[in-house]
């Protein structure tokens, strides 16, 4: 669905705690979090526009997007 919300505490919500307290506690992931929540306003604002970028520069977008958020759970999977 275009537009969906898929911050990082919206696709984890079982995480909440374990996010907030590496975000407070984990410089890198905090910037990790940072970058993956702009990557994720990015792309929602250019579906909800129609996409005004190239197909392939959207397909880079999301795909950059999958990577930090595979990262992620990762970490938090680690940590928890």
């Amino acid at each position: 669905m275009l537009g969906e919300n898929h911050s990082i505490m919206h696709e984890f919500p079982e995480y909440q705690d374990i996010i907030v307290k590496l975000c407070q506690s984990d410089d890198s992931f905090a910037q990790d979090t940072k970058r993956y929540n702009a990557l994720d306003k990015e792309i929602r604002e250019l579906e909800l526009k129609g996409a005004p970028i190239d197909d392939n520069a959207m397909h880079q977008l999301k795909h950059d997007r999958a990577e930090l958020k595979d990262s992620l759970f990762h970490r938090l999977n680690t940590d928890a």
